[in-house]
């Protein structure tokens, strides 16, 4: 074992959770702290890994960004011909993880991914600059090229033939993650970390649990 990486490590010990200060709604306890990760100021406070399963049952982790969310779900955008794409085709089941490490907070949210509606996606991808919107029709994202030579020559052909005008391309959309479990995870001083997680029963109520860290 290399001892200049496993004596790297850090104490939390900024804040603390227990299940009287959370919210009795999970969606609540998210706009709570992610209020407050946004007045931290925190770099892309919207990042956060996807992570889904393959048809073989093999994992797959990648960074996303959160668009919107509410009571049914969190929202984010992508290629549907993508490998998640691909992957949420063919298992719904997903888990979504935000890590804050200025605030020494995670929170994990697992549950099922749906389509979002055509209308919800239009929305989001009017909004985009005009470049960002070619980059949808350029990029065979996931897919093996042979130089980025051809995504400039697609960017470049695309530019060409919508000019400002870049309609949505049918294989662009958004995903909401319904969730089912949501965990809060605060760091605490010698790994004896706060985890508070919600699980959400058949009949829309939320049950909290405190777990072992």
């Amino acid at each position: 074992m290399k001892k200049e990486i496993a004596d790297i490590r850090k104490d939390y010990q900024l804040e603390s959770l227990t299940e009287q200060d959370v919210a009795t709604n999970a969606i609540a306890q998210f706009t709570r702290w992610w209020d407050e990760a946004v007045k931290s100021e925190i770099d892309e406070v919207n990042a956060m890994t996807l992570a889904t399963v393959s048809d073989k049952g093999i994992p797959a982790a990648r960074i996303v960004l959160l668009k919107d969310y509410d009571e049914n779900g969190f929202v984010f955008f992508t290629n549907y011909n993508s490998d998640k794409g691909m992957q949420l085709a063919a298992n719904p089941h997903a888990t979504l993880l935000f890590f804050w490490k200025e605030l020494e907070r995670q929170i994990r949210i697992e549950g099922v991914a749906e389509k979002v509606s055509a209308a919800e996606s239009d929305d989001y991808f009017y909004s985009r600059p005009v470049g960002s919107r070619i980059g949808a029709w350029s990029s065979p994202q996931s897919r093996v090229i042979a130089n980025r030579e051809i995504l400039e020559q697609n960017v470049a052909t695309y530019a060409n033939e919508f000019g400002e005008n870049v309609p949505r391309p049918e294989h662009w959309g958004g995903y909401r993650i319904k969730p089912a479990v949501i965990e809060f995870w605060q760091g605490r001083s010698s790994r004896l970390h706060d985890r508070i997680r919600y699980t959400l029963t058949a009949e829309n109520n939320w049950v909290i649990e405190r777990l072992a860290p």
